[in-house]
């Protein structure tokens, strides 16, 4: 019987090859979309899954509300982990990481550095909590000697060729020394954190025990059977017996009192494998995702599958004047329902196969550009693999027998003596639900264009909003260090060129840099209450002018002045907080000793216009510029013409003064930009899927369309006879499915407003969603659905009136 389901089935699908061609294709497009966005989500929801023990270790967060500031950060103080250790049998183990950034690396020896990212410290018993291969080296002593590193496989090679790189040495920054002790496999892609670098901790010149101090990522690895949740109840008896002591030192008070007045100190457990999707916190050892992408690509997939489903079920009955008189017959023959169900779902079967097997050529052919957009490495090898197998085996036949459901006991429950007399309005009765899926794919559609437009204004917004400072044509040459003493020269040897307006020379930039955030006070007020939470910039007389920002109150830092060394300039943000009405004149306090016991003086000279330093996810903070320049960076206003000349003849000036270093730099404007790369490639996945839905939708639309011309095929030859135009026929055709889709955007106007709400809910900077918004996107749908319809409408109106009536 299956044997002679398959060739009928195989007959009918070559000789409708139009029609089997739209079905297969419409049904491999929304598989080929699924499968994209499935290989998206496992990837994301594999991350950090490889390490052996991830179901036991724990990253310490630290909550603190204090100063004005409200922080919540991925790091702890650097005594918590051994505490833990000491204090409680729970822990087995822990490990701190400490990320230092770029290094300019080299073989000891060599002429030539090399640019190396996201170098992190971290203690010798890294091996023993997280799953990282050593090929070379013993994991036990690797990293326990202090000025050792280990590095990976592609490290080796980039610094030492075919060579052992075991015993010989690395020079970082031309300054520190570090013997290669092991060599690891490169890390996983799905890692919340990666690097080519491990450098024991111990060879940071660090001063050991500050509580108050959180820069250290700190894992624990619970012991077997542990409750998380339980032992992080053990974080308040931490804090009242070695925070509470330091913190009382420091601002002379409790952190009961502290927290009576409205401040907040507290640590938590993330487990390792959540960082990736559900950490908001700052300080992370690298940027993260977000478990609404997730949670949206996945509806997104599922609803581009039923979508496709819903097509196939249309184009299925849109057909069925062509299988009517055929079931009639079989059924005459003797054939029973069940029978005419299997061969339609056979049928159903055979498409879903046929559409998975191009599905999969799809993917392969655009996987590097999903790659390419969704900055992942995916390749067509992980559909294969054992979780992915029974997916491929179990989604064609799920799909086939879901899509072909309704066309099989449709077109199997017509009743033979209608159908042979030509009488199939039988059909109609289901018009209903045929209805409903139409109104379910346009109102998709529509959410989705909706969602596409948001995500785009809100882009532009943050790419055009005035953010404080002028972040267009400014040069940013990282690794200023490796000039040495000849910074100032190479910034005022810069600053000659043509077309460079002004430099200057710091570490800190109002983009993802280096961060300084400490405690300023109100002068001899040196208690909790009166705190100021601040970032505390080194800058230099052209920073201001540099970076386009300006000033509210007050003066730039001048060389005129020989006391601008205790001057200092708050932002805005900073002046609110500290209270002052008159803030020019005003003296603040500075710690310079963690005891709290060494202050400096400053007096405020200036107040700079609150700028953005963050992503505008976040309120803008306290901010203080003093003169105190760090050689982190030099930053150059260039005029605009000829850049790449200009660029050219700046990086001549910096390999005559730093001759072996590589030459790095950035602007400003895709510094800024990058913080939101997540939301841009958002953005773009939303776009791509939401055009393949539209299209997927329309041949739907297609298919109901036909299906209708088919069924009023003698209606319109006698309206023809009567004199109807062409015009009027097809507006009689079209305004039915119209009155669809204008259905389909009432339902989805409050769904994709409510949707696009909460995700700029994240934004503290947020576009208003417009009315106009929702309006377009409902134009849009009415007109693909008028040229889709109205192509099968014009069709049907230009019949020969003579050929549909000859029956008659």
């Amino acid at each position: 019987m299956l044997r002679n389901y398959l060739k009928i089935a195989i007959r009918n699908l070559r000789k409708q090859r139009g029609f089997t061609f739209i079905n297969i294709f419409g049904l491999a497009t929304g598989l080929a979309c699924c499968l994209l966005i499935t290989l998206y989500v496992v990837d994301e929801l594999s991350f950090d899954r490889f390490h052996e023990k991830a179901d036991r270790i724990y990253r310490i967060n630290t909550d603190i509300k204090f100063g004005g500031n409200d922080m919540h950060m991925a790091t702890s103080p650097d005594p918590m982990g051994p505490t833990l250790l000491k204090d409680y049998p729970q822990v087995e183990n822990f490990v701190r990481l400490h990320g230092r950034g770029t290094f300019l690396v080299k073989e000891t020896g060599q002429t030539n550095n090399l640019r190396e990212n996201d170098i992190i410290y971290a203690d010798s018993t890294l091996f023993d909590v997280f799953t990282l291969p050593l090929v070379v080296g013993n994991p036990k002593r690797a990293l326990v000697e202090p000025n050792t590193v280990v590095i990976s496989e592609s490290a080796a090679k980039r610094h030492f060729g075919n060579q052992n790189p075991m015993g010989k040495t690395l020079l970082f920054d031309n300054e520190f020394t570090y013997r290669v002790t092991g060599i690891m496999r490169d890390m996983p892609t799905n890692a919340h954190f990666r690097t080519d670098f491990f450098v024991c901790m111990l060879s940071d010149n660090y001063e050991w025990g500050r509580w108050l101090s959180n820069n250290h990522q700190t894992y624990i690895l619970l012991k077997e059977g542990v409750d998380a949740q339980r032992f992080s109840q053990n974080f308040e008896t931490i804090i009242q017996k070695y925070v509470g002591p330091q913190a009382q030192e420091f601002v002379g008070t409790t952190i009961d009192q502290l927290r009576k007045s409205g401040n907040r100190f507290d640590y938590s457990l993330i487990p390792m494998t959540d960082i990736h999707l559900h950490s908001k916190q700052t300080i992370e050892l690298a940027p993260n995702s977000d478990i609404q992408y997730v949670y949206t690509f996945s509806a997104v997939a599922i609803f581009i599958l039923l979508i496709a489903c819903i097509n196939f079920m249309n184009l299925s009955t849109a057909r069925s004047a062509n299988r009517a008189k055929e079931v009639g017959v079989r059924k005459v023959l003797g054939s029973v329902q069940r029978q005419l169900i299997g061969q339609f779902m056979t049928e159903s079967v055979l498409m879903a196969i046929l559409s998975m097997l191009l599905a999969l050529v799809i993917v392969a052919l655009t996987l590097p550009f999903f790659n390419d957009i969704s900055s992942k490495q995916l390749t067509i090898d992980n559909l294969f693999n054992p979780r992915f197998l029974p997916v491929l085996l179990v989604l064609p036949l799920g799909v086939g027998l879901l899509a072909g459901s309704y066309p099989a006991f449709f077109l199997s429950s017509f009743r033979p003596i209608s159908v042979l007399k030509g009488k199939i309005n039988l059909g109609l009765k289901s018009a209903g639900l045929r209805s409903g899926l139409v109104v379910f794919q346009f109102m998709m559609s529509v959410i989705l264009i909706v969602g596409t437009m948001v995500v785009y204004r809100q882009i532009n917004f943050i790419q055009t909003k005035k953010v404080g400072f002028n972040r267009n044509q400014v040069l940013t040459i990282n690794e200023a260090y490796a000039l040495g003493k000849q910074t100032q020269a190479f910034k005022d040897e810069v600053r000659k060129l043509p077309g460079v307006m002004n430099g200057s020379v710091s570490g800190y930039l109002p983009v993802p840099s280096s961060r300084s955030d400490s405690p300023l006070f109100p002068e001899g007020q040196v208690a909790q209450n009166k705190a100021v939470s601040t970032q505390q910039w080194g800058v230099d007389y052209e920073y201001i002018p540099t970076l386009g920002m300006e000033l509210k109150e007050g003066r730039n830092f001048s060389r005129e002045f020989g006391a601008d060394s205790t001057g200092i300039i708050l932002n805005e943000t900073a002046v609110k907080v500290f209270g002052f009405k008159n803030p020019i004149g005003k003296r603040v306090w500075r710690m310079l000793d963690d005891e709290g016991k060494v202050f400096k003086t400053y007096t405020v000279i200036g107040v700079v216009k609150n700028f953005h330093f963050e992503s505008l996810r976040q309120n803008i903070g306290s901010v203080a510029l003093m003169m105190d320049p760090n050689q982190g960076a030099v930053s150059f206003r260039l005029s605009g013409q000829d850049i790449p000349a200009l660029v050219k003849q700046i990086e001549a000036k910096w390999k005559q003064m730093a001759p072996g270093m590589p030459f790095s730099y950035s602007f400003l404007d895709d510094s800024f930009d990058a913080m939101y790369r997540a939301e841009q490639r958002v953005g773009q996945i939303v776009l791509t899927f939401s055009v393949l839905a539209i299209l997927i939708a329309c041949l739907g639309l297609f298919g109901l369309a036909a299906f209708m011309a088919e069924q009023r095929t003698k209606e319109i030859g006698v309206r023809k006879v009567l004199g109807a135009t062409t015009a009027s026929i097809v507006g009689l055709l079209s305004k039915d499915f119209l009155r669809l889709v204008f259905i389909a955007i009432l339902i989805a106007t409050p769904i994709a407003w409510y949707g696009m709400n909460a995700w700029l809910k994240d934004f503290a900077y947020k576009i208003d969603v417009p009315w106009w918004v929702f309006v377009l996107a409902g134009t849009v749908a009415v007109f693909i659905a008028f040229v889709t319809v109205s192509f099968q409408s014009i069709k049907a109106a230009l019949m020969n009136p003579v050929k549909s009536l000859r029956s008659e």
